[in-house]
């Protein structure tokens, strides 16, 4: 599919979805259905999180499980059967005070929509440990929901110290045979409750001020292994580093220079979680009226709705959801963001057709 046409007088879309993710897949089926013609803008991400999963086995209607890019593309295909319209276009800004709204194009075009579905999902926060690239999916995963139940007898990590990685643990202790929690400081930043229940369960240990530097394995065997730096004063990846660049400046062999106390060592692993949070995709938004959480994720309005403060733009999926981000949840408020935009759509249209329509003669 061509990149959007550039504005002009006549292009004025019914809607446009940021994001074609499950959320954005979901949208654009209800809306395509409605005869509102979608045009879908994929971004940097085609399909989302979706993508780095592997095997869904919790997501209705396939009970044999199914991989998360062939969802993503049985989606996409539905959605174009009914009409919609893809295109590989990323928004950089929006000028939402007016009406029609108008988004700015990473190509430098313009495009504008009466009603603004914004599904850009939020991306999980990786470590930059090395292996994360290859072995995201493979065993590597953001997701102890989406992902634990395949990890039934496995001595297991959880990379982080608050309350998203002390969720990821408890959770995962239903199925692993070992949780361990990899923190790289001695004090979680976990609230006092969700740090409690982590430390009384017998089934969760803590390495304290410890850090993961390299996940082993591959993508034909999974996560076999991790490396791991610890020190007694926390942080020990940064001092680590700080050490392999002196020695490297010195001619030295990089790593830590004698006496600096960093240990490293291999534990085995069947599988390996990151709990470090996910970062809301708004940063178009920041200066438009549409409101944030104080956690960047898109404010909707109390109820059942996906409406925003601002009549026109709504929101749908885990941009807008900071609690289950599940698919089949993001695919339930995709549906919900559309129903609510042709509703609201044609509650404007009819509001036009009353204030144009010509008084009666008496």
């Amino acid at each position: 599919m061509s990149e959007p046409s550039a504005e002009t007088d006549e292009s004025v879309r019914d809607v446009v979805i940021v994001g074609s993710g499950v959320a954005g897949l979901s949208a654009a089926v209800y809306a395509a259905r409605a005869d509102l013609e979608p045009l879908v803008l994929e971004g940097p991400e085609p399909g989302g999180q979706l993508t780095l999963t592997t095997d869904v086995e919790n997501y209705l209607g396939f009970p044999e499980g199914v991989g998360g890019m062939e969802l993503i593309q049985r989606g996409k295909a539905q959605a174009q059967a009914f009409g919609a319209e893809f295109a590989h276009a990323t928004v950089e800004d929006a000028t939402l005070d007016d009406r029609p709204f108008t988004l700015g194009l990473a190509s430098g075009e313009r495009l504008r929509t009466r009603a603004l579905i914004v599904a850009t999902g939020a991306s999980a926060r990786w470590v930059g440990a090395d292996g994360e690239d290859e072995l995201m999916g493979y065993g590597l995963s953001t997701c102890a929901t989406c992902d634990g139940a395949f990890h039934r007898g496995d001595d297991v990590l959880v990379i982080g110290g608050g309350d998203s990685a002390m969720e990821e643990a408890l959770f995962l202790t239903k199925f692993a045979e070992s949780v361990t929690v990899v923190h790289r400081r001695e004090e979680l930043r976990a609230s006092d409750i969700m740090a409690d229940r982590a430390r009384e369960h017998e089934d969760i240990s803590f390495r304290w001020n410890t850090e993961l530097l390299e996940i082993c394995g591959s993508q034909e065997d999974g996560v076999t292994g991790a490396t791991l730096l610890s020190h007694p004063e926390g942080y020990p990846k940064e001092r680590y580093e700080e050490s392999a660049s002196q020695g490297d400046a010195e001619g030295r062999a990089g790593g830590p220079r004698d006496g600096e106390d960093v240990t490293k060592e291999t534990v085995d692993v069947g599988g390996i979680f990151y709990g470090v949070g996910h970062v809301p995709n708004t940063d178009f938004l920041a200066d438009t009226p549409v409101p944030l959480t104080e956690s960047g994720h898109l404010d909707t309005l109390t109820g059942m709705t996906t409406e925003t403060a601002v009549e026109g733009v709504f929101g749908a999926g885990d941009v807008m959801d900071p609690d289950y981000r599940q698919a089949i949840t993001s695919a339930g408020t995709g549906s919900m963001a559309a129903l609510d935009a042709e509703e609201w759509l044609d509650t404007v249209d009819a509001a036009a057709e009353r204030t144009e329509a010509p008084l009666s003669a008496d």
